[in-house]
């Protein structure tokens, strides 16, 4: 069975009236000197007995340091990451959100590897809101489906939030 995980992409629309991404920039330094497509929806693994919204917002209050704000969350849908892991997508638009700081929840790992060292990370070091152009040069490229399905159901060519597996 595969590993599945539920995350949440705010958005906005700038003064322009163009779209603008909420996404993180992955923590440890695996991630630490990439920008390009080194950066995440605030997302988490959840368990087959837990509700999938319920667990993008307690993913992103642990990665982001805030809750999510309230809002209408809407599902985008079940996408098939390259690793096999499947990420349920919700969106909702933040116009507002704006937290003083990101205090994201910690990893252990061993570092410099085969230091024997052990070494707490933020699962996220970064997080701002980009134009969608700029935001897909940044975010992984599992998740640009992500982007996507939400860009046509603000054109208004909603979908049924089914799995894209």
């Amino acid at each position: 069975m595969s590993i599945r995980s539920a995350g949440i992409i705010l958005y906005r629309l700038n003064s322009a009236e163009e779209l603008e991404l909420w996404i993180a920039h992955m923590g440890g330094p695996f991630w630490a000197r990439k920008d390009q497509h080194a950066w995440s929806i605030p997302k988490g693994e959840f368990s087959d007995d837990e509700d999938a919204l319920a667990a993008a917002r307690r993913e992103f209050t642990e990665e982001i340091g805030t809750p999510p704000p309230p809002a209408d969350y809407v599902l985008l849908g079940t996408f098939r990451q390259p690793s096999g892991k499947l990420n349920t997508a919700f969106a909702a638009e933040a116009n507002d959100f704006e937290p003083e700081e990101i205090v994201s929840n910690t990893f252990p790992m061993e570092w410099p590897k085969g230091s024997g060292a052990i070494k707490e990370f933020p699962e996220i070091d970064d997080a701002k809101w980009f134009g969608e152009a700029v935001a897909r040069t940044k975010l992984v490229k599992g998740q640009l489906p992500i982007v996507d399905a939400l860009v046509q159901r603000l054109d208004g060519q909603v979908d049924d939030g089914g799995p894209r597996v």
